[in-house]
């Protein structure tokens, strides 16, 4: 193979598994759907999420993840916070089902909202645990493929680009559903459930 395939086959393996990994369910995602059906800074949550994941894939192709990997005290405190906050948000997500409200937010009270949206998203990529776990994984991944490995970080980052933006953008496919609050309650419910698990399976991980 030539330097240019041998790039371009890392790149791919780093593109396929960057998204089975970032299509998983998780509290970012959740995040990024939500405000996509609101229709409300979409185009920041979407740069948000991808300016961290190039920050966060290239650290773990560099090796700092493999190097994090080989410290327990560290793990340890990254599963114990980590389920914490899963909890945390999935306590929070099902007590606002609980609530009956409207369907789609009005435009009022638009710079507190940008505020809330954009700690929303960064709490949501930076206190999550899978982030790291993530980083984790793709850096020992990308390791495999010797100096190869920047292509594969350049695949992973474009799976982040990929799926981002059409979570985001895309959405707003569904916001004629999300026109009535029992949707609302229902996708939060479901979400609390989901964060639940994950974090139950985090504090009970070997």
């Amino acid at each position: 193979m030539t330097p240019t395939s041998e790039f371009l086959a890392a790149a791919l393996a780093g593109l396929g598994t960057g998204l089975v990994l970032i299509v998983a369910i998780g509290v970012q995602n959740a995040v990024v759907l939500r405000e996509g059906i609101r229709g409300e800074y979409v185009g920041m949550v979407v740069l948000v999420c991808l300016f961290s994941d190039v920050v966060l894939i290239w650290t773990g192709v560099a090796g700092v993840g493999e190097m994090v990997h080989a410290m327990p005290a560290a793990a340890t405190v990254a599963k114990v916070g980590g389920a914490g906050y899963l909890l945390t948000y999935a306590a929070l997500t099902a007590r606002r089902s609980l609530r009956v409200g409207t369907a789609l937010p009005s435009n009022t009270g638009a710079n507190s909202t940008r505020r809330m949206a954009l700690a929303g998203i960064l709490a949501a990529t930076w206190l999550n645990p899978n982030v790291y776990l993530d980083v984790l994984l793709l850096g020992s991944l990308a390791s495999v493929h010797g100096e190869l490995r920047w292509g594969f970080g350049v695949g992973a980052i474009s799976a982040s680009a990929l799926w981002f933006i059409a979570l985001g953008y895309g959405a707003a496919l569904l916001r004629p559903i999300f026109t009535r609050p029992r949707a609302w309650q229902v996708m939060d419910a479901l979400t609390a459930v989901v964060m639940t698990a994950l974090g139950i399976a985090l504090a009970t991980r070997a």
